[in-house]
């Protein structure tokens, strides 16, 4: 068992937990996720790592309400416990690996992050400040209402850049104006980091094309088992299938065919969509089980 040393409402729907979770915990890098279950008739919920404390063995998640099983998580309290939580999952964040350190130093960096897509920005910036590097993070939301993790995000961006779509607070407009509007005021960046509901990241990477600036998307909106064995996450990246939970899940969003994707979870949604996507998939289906030839 798993237990929530702390938890904290973010907002009506957010919530965010502290989980003990010593190996995780121990393992675990910015851009990896975990899969949660709050008992044995629980689903298992793929949620991206928010932050993690080793010193203290914690791993921090924000779960949002959308069905029957966040509903049952977001029910728990501090001194509960969540019956699973494995990880840490998928490949780490190539910008936050020690490699890669030298080489993005000198990049100017910025982060576009919508909604509960902020809870994910979060650890990779506060790896790059840690290790030297600042970012420009812009985070957008439909309201002030929904904002959340502004004061931590500016603790460890060089600027934070709020926009709401109704103008209640910060920019009025959404994330890709606000980039489009600091480009036009002479801002220059060499890499760009989206991550968010899917139909905003395809008009940022639509953007950051024509600006020239290469960028990176994290596919976890489409996870749900999270080991590839489901095949909800598969995706075609640069004309080649690949799978959100095994091989990313961030990819060039370039490269990304967001409209198949974002077609191809709508369908998946209903019993009859996933069989019909099963049958005219064959064998690259499903991806990561080992035992379906699937052709990744």
């Amino acid at each position: 068992m798993y237990q929530i040393v702390r938890r904290r409402q973010l907002q009506n729907n957010i919530v965010l937990m502290d989980i003990k979770a010593p190996r995780v915990a121990r393992e675990c890098l910015p851009g990896q996720f975990i899969i949660a279950k709050t008992d044995e008739y629980g689903e298992r919920i793929p949620l991206t790592i928010c932050d993690y404390d080793r010193k203290e063995e914690t791993v921090t998640i924000v779960v949002q309400t959308i069905g029957a099983g966040t509903e049952r998580m977001m029910a728990l309290q501090e001194g509960d416990a969540l019956e699973d939580f494995v990880g840490p999952l998928g490949c780490p964040s190539e910008l936050c690996l020690e490699e890669n350190l030298e080489k993005n130093k000198d990049k100017k960096i910025v982060f576009i992050a919508g909604g509960l897509g902020t809870a994910p920005v979060y650890p990779q910036v506060k790896w790059l400040h840690e290790h030297g590097i600042d970012a420009d993070v812009i985070i957008g939301y439909r309201s002030k209402d929904l904002l959340f993790y502004e004061d931590e995000m500016k603790s460890v961006a060089k600027n934070v850049y709020v926009a709401t779509d109704d103008g209640s607070y910060g920019f009025h407009g959404n994330g890709c104006q606000q980039l489009q509007a600091l480009v036009d005021e002479g801002k220059t960046y060499d890499l760009c980091v989206s991550i968010g509901p899917m139909i905003m990241m395809k008009f940022v990477c639509l953007l950051t094309k024509q600006l020239g600036i290469p960028t990176i998307v994290s596919m976890n909106p489409i996870m749900v088992d999270g080991t590839g064995m489901c095949g909800a996450c598969r995706l075609v990246v640069d004309g080649k299938v690949k799978f959100a939970c095994v091989d990313g899940p961030e990819f060039d969003g370039h490269l990304v065919d967001f409209d198949q994707a974002m077609k191809r979870m709508q369908q998946y949604k209903t019993e009859e969509g996933r069989a019909k996507l099963a049958y005219e998939e064959g064998d690259t289906h499903h991806g990561g089980c080992g035992h379906c030839g699937g052709d990744k």
